[in-house]
């Protein structure tokens, strides 16, 4: 997924390289018409972004040396994969004073090893030092501990 394909040249994506972008579902940039949409041929999953989009995107943000932004790129492009259900619930255990560390540990280990979802591993057990650091756990009761 993260082939150097893409440069700065390259953008914008839709209309210097609209043959690269495929959705989620696998269907072209060129098919996404409202003439389709209203015919009912392309559906809600075809106008979403697909991962390999986003990792195009992070490529350009990289070669620009904006790699914070590659970063979210990225974070966004593993959370495609995830039911929007689970990153719901994963949003609000991340609140604080919502989760245990070993709760929110448990969380990183899911979005890696079930999701393949590497970056938001990380981000989800820095905020679980970050919280331990800054008091922002959810205590635990002593049934827990």
């Amino acid at each position: 997924m993260s082939d150097k394909t893409m440069t700065a040249r390259d953008y914008p994506l839709a209309s210097r390289c609209p043959e690269k972008i495929l959705t989620p579902t696998g269907r072209p940039l060129t098919d996404i018409t409202l003439e389709n949409v209203l015919s009912g041929a392309v559906g809600p999953q075809d106008v979403r972004i697909s991962r390999q989009t986003l990792e195009y995107q992070a490529q350009i943000a990289e070669e620009m040396h904006r790699d914070a932004v590659a970063r979210n790129f990225r974070r966004a492009g593993e959370l495609i994969a995830i039911p929007d259900a689970r990153i719901l619930e994963i949003y609000n255990a991340l609140r604080p004073y919502r989760s245990s560390k070993a709760e929110l540990l448990a969380i990183a280990d899911e979005l890696e090893h079930t999701w393949n979802a590497e970056v938001n591993a990380a981000f989800v057990r820095e905020a679980a030092e970050v919280y331990q650091q800054r008091s922002k756990l959810r205590k635990e009761s002593k049934a827990e501990s």
